[in-house]
């Protein structure tokens, strides 16, 4: 349950702005309440609590952000095709990790996967209003497809890499680097935590 050191009334007026649910508080300690997507937002005196299944539809509208984020993701499939998973993580240079997910994608191939989860990374980095991205990923294939060093000949992977462009569009600035898996370890398990609990 992230805790955010912001004024309340900040808070508010950005929930305002993107069309949150707000309501007064439940209790005489709470200042008011909001609903985002999957995320509650509670506001008290000096600070705003997020909760819900997914706190970061909150964060992305709350917290300002800008500048350079690093962005780790990583898609993992039991089979080819079997049952996938995505992990990414959010990594910006002054505060540390951001945001991180995973979450299962139903069944689908590992290349597939692997899009899945740069994509995932990306709407977050966006979401979040990062001005510049520097991705990192253990898949060789998608870096080299994404950077059109190789060709994509697969229409399922080619609507991906074309979804991926459009959302490296909304950027000033960004790269895609392949890593091993070694450096890329935290979005790695968060893909296998979520296929673990599937």
């Amino acid at each position: 349950m992230p805790v955010i050191d912001c004024d309340p009334d900040v808070a508010r007026e950005r929930l305002d702005a993107a069309d949150a649910d707000v309501t007064e508080g439940n209790t005489e300690h709470e200042r008011w309440r909001a609903t985002v997507g999957d995320a509650t937002v509670v506001a008290y005196d000096d600070q705003v609590v997020v909760q819900g299944a997914s706190p970061m539809d909150a964060l992305a509208v709350i917290e300002e952000h800008g500048g350079r984020v690093h962005g780790y993701f990583d898609g993992a499939s039991r089979g080819n095709p079997g049952p996938a998973a995505v992990g990414w993580v959010l990594v910006s240079p002054g505060d540390g990790i951001v945001a991180e997910g995973g979450a299962t994608i139903g069944t689908m191939t590992n290349n597939r996967a692997e899009y899945e989860a740069l994509l995932a990374v990306l709407e977050a980095a966006v979401d979040f209003g990062f001005d510049e991205i520097e991705l990192r990923g253990d898949s060789q294939l998608v870096a080299k497809q994404v950077t059109g060093e190789w060709d994509t000949n697969d229409p399922d992977l080619r609507e991906r890499r074309v979804r991926a462009r459009e959302l490296l569009s909304e950027f000033d600035d960004w790269s895609i680097t392949h890593v091993p898996r070694e450096v890329n370890e935290r979005a790695d398990e968060l893909a296998n935590d979520a296929l673990d609990d599937a």
